[in-house]
């Protein structure tokens, strides 16, 4: 597809900026996401670069291999920021598809590469991509997809409602094989608000949602592993050179940092002290060098990016078009839910789970995801922006070629 064309662009600057000024472009969304891969790229060098020295020999391999996965997450918004939102739209069925195929595929030995006990990625050459993350992007087009053609059914019964949770309940069914508790609560979690705001009944999401959370303590204490975290998590510290150890670290990070931080770079517990600092408890290490501010402004830029994508949630129903409000939404909790988590696990708020930050830890499945949902984003707003001005020029064009019209104007103007 030519990239120009699908963006009404031509290859000329000035008119590239003419059209970007007559239609209007998401420029904060655009800039708040590229100060948080910044972020994230800083970041993880100063977390990794003593890990890598000693693993490695090579103190810059994370950030060349983190530089690679933005060249591929650039590469990949671009491919996906071509695509008219009408035909996303369209083949929501056929993203559900591939969602159960990855998360199959993970599963079969030979294809799913297993990890500290867990088989959630899938090589690709020298690289890996975790299939959770892949399937987010595509389960929520799907319900956006769903819930844009199927509203009415939704709220009219159980019926309507039963379709959807049964299509969650079987990719969550997957996710919980590998195991990926922390995935699909993340996903169960933003498909739930996905159907409130599309107009699922109280009493229906009351329902669910109490299914919901009995199952969630049932999985979560159904395994040796998981009752120990949350054992931990209520007194690290009785276990801080066993199961604690991590959480305690990552604390000790925390009350280092105090209000302003030791400086970009000089962390100590990055050190070998705290386990994945570079990637899980990123947050830890951020606390440590750039201190409570520092911290603060950065759940700032979160807060900031997750308000922008309500708005556009908001403008997108206000314009009539569902698609794109269930997508921004759906986005939203999304990345609203896994910024909470990673940093509450973090900070000793929430029991220890691995989920990444998005765009600052390290990590090429969630950063490729992460910049390809902004891209999604980007091109459904422009396709809304380019729709809403059109009607306004096509008027405009049938008063100047319509002769009645024409002739009504002359008279209206001997008479003045």
């Amino acid at each position: 597809m030519n990239l120009s064309r699908a963006f009404n662009f031509s290859f000329n600057p000035s008119d590239s900026m003419n059209t970007l000024e007559r239609v209007g472009f998401n420029w904060s969304l655009l800039t708040i996401t590229l100060v948080l891969i910044s972020i994230g790229f800083v970041m993880v060098a100063s977390a990794s670069m003593a890990f890598a020295e000693v693993e490695y020999n090579d103190s810059w391999f994370f950030v060349k291999r983190h530089l690679v996965w933005l060249g591929m997450a650039l590469a990949g918004s671009v491919l996906v920021a071509s695509v008219p939102t009408h035909l996303w739209q369209q083949h929501g069925n056929l993203l559900l598809i591939v969602a159960v195929l990855l998360l199959v595929a993970v599963l079969i030995p030979g294809i799913g590469r297993r990890v500290n006990g867990s088989q959630r990625w899938l090589q690709l050459g020298p690289f890996t991509l975790q299939a959770s993350e892949a399937v987010k992007f595509c389960m929520i087009i799907f319900f956006s997809s769903f819930l844009s053609r199927k509203r009415d059914e939704l709220v009219a019964n159980w019926r309507g409602v039963l379709k959807p949770m049964l299509v969650l309940g079987a990719v969550v069914f997957l996710l919980l094989l590998e195991p990926d508790f922390g995935g699909s609560v993340v996903l169960a979690a933003t498909v739930m608000g996905m159907l409130f705001i599309a107009g699922l009944r109280l009493h229906h999401f009351g329902v669910i949602a109490g299914g919901s959370l009995i199952a969630l303590v049932v999985v979560a204490t159904s395994e040796s592993y998981r009752v120990e975290r949350l054992k931990t998590y209520l007194d690290p510290w009785a276990a801080q050179f066993d199961g604690g150890y991590q959480l305690t670290q990552s604390l000790i990070a925390f009350g280092r940092g105090e209000w302003f931080g030791l400086g970009l770079g000089n962390s100590l517990q990055k050190l070998f002290y705290l386990p994945e600092a570079h990637t899980d408890f990123i947050f830890a290490i951020i606390a440590e060098e750039l201190g409570l501010i520092g911290a603060v402004i950065i759940i700032g830029i979160f807060v900031a990016l997750i308000v922008n994508l309500f708005s556009l949630a908001k403008r997108a129903i206000a314009a009539d078009k569902a698609f794109t409000a269930y997508v921004a939404f759906g986005v939203a909790v999304m990345f609203a839910g896994q910024a909470f988590v990673n940093i509450g696990v973090a900070s000793g708020l929430l029991p220890t789970k691995g989920l990444t930050l998005p765009f600052i830890s390290y990590g090429g499945s969630s950063l490729l995801v992460s910049s390809v949902f902004i891209a999604l984003l980007l091109r459904l707003d422009w396709d809304m922006r380019r729709e809403a001005i059109q009607p306004k020029k096509a008027g405009r064009k049938m008063i100047r070629k319509s002769p009645v019209k024409q002739v009504a104007l002359a008279k209206a103007g001997g008479a003045l």
